[in-house]
């Protein structure tokens, strides 16, 4: 098949970029969305010309370095897909595509389809971690864990932090993914000892970064590649609200309130 793609370029956070326009024929079926995009760079370098920047690690699905717009949906039109286990078979000839990086303020653009999303590790680095003791695995039924509860963890640990839920809100709110980083640590018996503090810090980096405030859109939920639910957002907000009450009331017992 053949494809035409216009491409946002753009060399840099402080640089103007464009949409510029490729041809590209002999599109198989059978590629994935980004190796589609190496025989177009292929051929670019090939003519001199600067490849196509985007982002890509493991291409299964896991790692979430991928992700950009595609026709103005994050990730592409599959639901529960990133765009690295995108297919062309899912497209025809002559489909015309517009591929273009996640607009947030949050995640400046580095270059072309490439964002940098470290505001999401410096969320990670003021809490998202259990401390404690490591050392040899301990029985698997050591710690009684429900299977509800289970089962609500591990669906939050799923996320894989691509940034798709940021760059699909109205608000490019950071809600789904903090709130699933959260649930997943919040709700297991080894989370407990630091769970209001956590929240507390999380929260709190999440809007010292430029990220917009969560009005339930539902955007996020809908191009999320692992189906996050906005459930883990108001658990964020339930359990926020609690280490909230509880530090003002250690403040006032204490007179540093």
């Amino acid at each position: 098949m053949r494809l035409t793609l216009h491409v946002w370029r753009q060399k840099g956070k402080y640089e103007a970029g464009r949409f510029v326009t490729y041809e590209v024929p002999d599109v198989s079926e059978h590629m994935s969305f980004l190796e589609m995009l190496d025989v177009l760079n292929q051929r670019l370098i090939q003519k001199g010309e600067e490849p196509i920047a985007f982002d890509h690690d493991c291409r299964e699905g896991i790692c979430g370095m991928c992700g950009f717009m595609i026709n103005g949906q994050a990730h592409g039109p599959l639901r529960g897909t990133t765009v690295c286990q995108l297919h062309m078979r899912h497209y025809k000839d002559g489909d015309v595509l517009w591929l273009e990086p996640w607009r947030a303020a949050a995640f400046p653009v580095v270059s072309d389809l490439a964002v940098d999303r470290s505001a999401f590790d410096r969320i990670i680095a003021a809490g998202g971690y259990v401390s404690v003791p490591t050392g040899s695995a301990p029985d698997a039924n050591a710690i009684p864990v429900p299977k509800p509860i289970a089962e609500r963890a591990m669906d939050a640990a799923a996320c894989i932090g691509c940034g798709a839920c940021v760059a699909s809100c109205p608000n490019a709110s950071a809600s789904l993914f903090t709130g699933a980083k959260l649930t997943h640590l919040n709700l297991l018996p080894q989370g407990q000892p630091e769970r209001d503090q956590r929240t507390l810090n999380m929260v709190g980096q999440m809007r010292a970064e430029s990220f917009g405030h969560c009005t339930n859109v539902g955007e996020c939920e809908a191009v999320c590649p692992k189906e996050i639910s906005l459930d883990v957002i108001a658990q964020m907000n339930r359990d926020y609200l609690r280490a909230t009450l509880r530090h003002r009331d250690v403040q006032a017992k204490s007179g540093t309130g």
